[in-house]
């Protein structure tokens, strides 16, 4: 991810030097997660790696489920869909599928920390959640073209959260996971 890209925080607009704190932050977050996992990650380790005080890390992010939905939401937000020119409808599902289940593959304690923050209630993490959702929901949607039914959209949309919360728990890799979803997918449009 390019450091210049100044994304607006769940909380408040970033000034460049708040924006600067959070990307320290965030890049942290991810440090810390490959070391010691989920269950190790607090936002005081967070914050001094990143070499920030505690509580400026909390003003930002209000738990570390918070700092982890953030995380995904800027790698989400970062990445670039599959074009949809040429292709059919499905192979369009299925390309927007697969990149966003592969966008952490390769980092297998980032992805179940993921699947664990997003299905916590803190506030912060429900309005990223909905931004998550709403940025995968429109991919989809323009991978189904402008008069697709709204029951596939929905059940596309099921299959993805679904399948993140099957990866998260451990059960296959996420490339798996998208191979998995690639399938179904194909069902769905049937």
């Amino acid at each position: 991810m390019s450091s210049n890209v100044n994304f607006e925080s769940t909380r408040r607009r970033l000034t460049e030097k708040q924006a600067d704190t959070v990307d320290r932050l965030t890049k942290a977050a991810v440090e810390v997660l490959r070391g010691e996992g989920f269950a190790g990650l607090t936002v005081r380790s967070v914050a001094s790696i990143a070499g920030v005080a505690p509580a400026t890390a909390y003003t930002y992010f209000s738990s570390k489920e918070h700092l982890v939905a953030e995380v995904f939401w800027r790698r989400l937000a970062a990445s670039t869909p599959p074009a949809n020119d040429g292709a059919d409808a499905t192979a369009r599902v299925v390309a927007v599928l697969r990149d966003t289940a592969l966008l952490m593959a390769d980092e297998p304690e980032l992805a179940g920390a993921v699947t664990s923050a997003l299905l916590g209630r803190d506030p912060d993490v429900e309005h990223l959640r909905g931004r998550i959702g709403l940025e995968i929901r429109r991919r989809l949607a323009d991978a189904l073209g402008p008069d697709h039914d709204p029951d596939v959209l929905e059940a596309l949309e099921l299959l993805y959260s679904g399948g993140l919360v099957r990866a998260g728990m451990g059960y296959g890799t996420y490339e798996k996971f998208a191979d998995r979803l690639e399938t179904s997918a194909k069902l769905i449009m049937e």
